[in-house]
């Protein structure tokens, strides 16, 4: 669709095949107002994020690049997810990515428009509200670096 910068004529863009390295996935393409990729995988947190993720980032299908999930539903309330995000690589957590995760989810039919999706990072709980349409998301934040820049 046009949110998403995608090479695909479609609306949504569900289920649909994209191939790396010979090997195929199915993916689901949302936007939050950055490009995501949800990959569901039968083990998203023991998952080959390091080999595909930065195949799949820079795919032709995707022409400005795209953050890509690989998630793993445990239940309609639980998702289990990784994410290779757009120019940083794997990272401990990503806020619109597991809002990404849980919209393709309800898109795709396989979980409620509340769940929890499990990050590296920890957990966040995600509701995309049928009401108002926005996604919201509840977890804890937390400092992991602090640095400073000496000029």
């Amino acid at each position: 669709g046009p949110k998403i910068p995608v090479d695909i004529d479609a609306e949504p863009v569900l289920g649909q095949s994209i191939e790396t390295d010979g090997q195929e996935f199915t993916f689901t393409a949302v936007s939050m107002g950055n490009p995501h990729c949800v990959i569901y995988v039968e083990d998203a947190v023991n998952f080959d994020l390091t080999t595909w993720g930065p195949k799949l980032e820079v795919h032709p299908l995707f022409p400005r690049k795209v953050n890509v999930e690989f998630a793993t539903v445990k239940n309609r309330g639980w998702i289990d997810m990784r994410v290779w995000e757009r120019g940083a690589g794997p990272t401990l957590a990503c806020g619109t990515g597991a809002c990404a995760t849980l919209v393709s989810s309800v898109l795709n039919g396989v979980s409620d428009r509340a769940a929890w999706v499990s990050l590296k990072g920890g957990d966040l709980y995600i509701e995309w509200n049928e009401e108002d349409n926005h996604v919201y998301m509840t977890g804890p934040a937390e400092a992991v670096f602090k640095g400073s820049v000496s000029i």
